[in-house]
């Protein structure tokens, strides 16, 4: 190995993942089970019924549940579309 492949493998960019966020599902008193399992599936791309009943329970069986891990922006949008359908939820870093 040469001294010029050293410096270019030294000198090479690293990506960096941009940090990941978790989307939070509080418990509430107020919406149905059904109206939290159609909320999740409108707002969350992909989200199937079987996934979004899962998570309505965790919520009210545990109080939270992870909804979704992402991006900072995209969890920002995601929480906030839950909060505007009268949800209650929140955004913490992932570990």
């Amino acid at each position: 190995m040469s001294l010029d492949t050293i410096e270019k493998r030294s000198t090479a960019t690293i990506r960096k993942h941009a940090p990941r966020y978790r989307v939070l599902l509080h418990n509430d008193d107020f919406n149905s089970m059904e109206y939290v399992v159609q909320t999740l599936m409108q707002t969350i791309a992909g989200m199937t019924q079987p996934q979004a009943v899962n998570i309505m329970m965790e919520a009210h069986t545990n109080g939270t549940a992870l909804v979704i891990t992402c991006e900072l922006e995209h969890a920002e949008f995601y929480s906030e579309a839950l909060i505007s359908y009268g949800l209650t939820s929140s955004i913490e870093p992932a570990e």
